[in-house]
């Protein structure tokens, strides 16, 4: 056992998260209404570019009017890639509710990504005396954040839970397939003329897991795309 004993993860319940985005106000009380113990407002993928703005006026709006009860509420923001993540950070917490708790930061690369998203928070919450601290969620989505999960694990005192983004991460990887998470047709082993298909994501995520348990984050599993396949799920 090593002398550095390896921080608790947050005492929250994390068994289910989820998504809508930010366009569709209609889904915003069924998913307050919801079992999930975390709601993810989304802001980055299922949002057009043309409809982001007022997507994110729409989450800001919910914040003060709709009662979300006991779930943890995050906002799922734009990657650094893009021009819009820092009007969503901005808006979302000088305009936003205290009832928001946390931002995700999709395809997240290497350390400095989460420091970016981090002195932003601080300035607005200083600048504007919000009393609650927005936690942070990384989604790991490429080889980068891979190479680099430890490190982004040890980034922020904010962060408080990593999860991996299956599609993206395929996509980064040149891996052959467009499915998200699951066994996957191209990914197999031949034994005595055989095929056996293994789990082409347990090492990322036992990676991630690892990052995780050394550094007091909760490790959150990916999506599971084939719906049709419960035995699977």
């Amino acid at each position: 056992m090593s002398f550095r004993v390896q921080p608790t993860p947050p005492a929250r319940p994390n068994r289910c998260q989820l998504f809508g985005p930010g366009s569709n106000t209609k889904l915003f009380p069924k998913m307050a209404a919801s079992a999930a113990d975390v709601i993810n407002l989304d802001l980055e993928d299922s949002v057009a570019p043309n409809d982001k703005a007022q997507a994110r006026r729409n989450i800001i709006q919910a914040s003060h009017e709709i009662d979300w009860g006991n779930k943890y509420l995050s906002v799922r923001i734009n990657g650094l890639d893009t021009p819009y993540w820092y009007r969503d950070v901005v808006e979302l917490l000088e305009e936003g509710s205290e009832r928001i708790d946390q931002i995700m930061i999709p395809k997240v690369g290497c350390a400095a990504d989460v420091y970016a998203v981090d002195a932003l928070v601080t300035a607005i919450e200083t600048a504007k005396g919000r009393s609650k601290k927005i936690s942070l969620e990384v989604i790991i989505e490429s080889a980068a954040g891979l190479a680099h999960v430890e490190e982004i694990a040890a980034s922020s005192p904010r962060l408080q839970a990593m999860s991996l983004g299956a599609a993206d991460f395929a996509a980064s990887m040149g891996m052959q397939t467009t499915g998200i998470g699951g066994t996957q047709e191209n990914y197999y082993m031949l034994r005595n003329g055989e095929k056996h298909w293994s789990d082409p994501w347990h090492w990322a995520q036992a990676a991630i897991v690892a990052a995780c348990r050394t550094h007091g984050i909760l490790p959150v599993d990916g999506p599971f795309g084939d719906f049709s396949d419960d035995d699977g799920f």
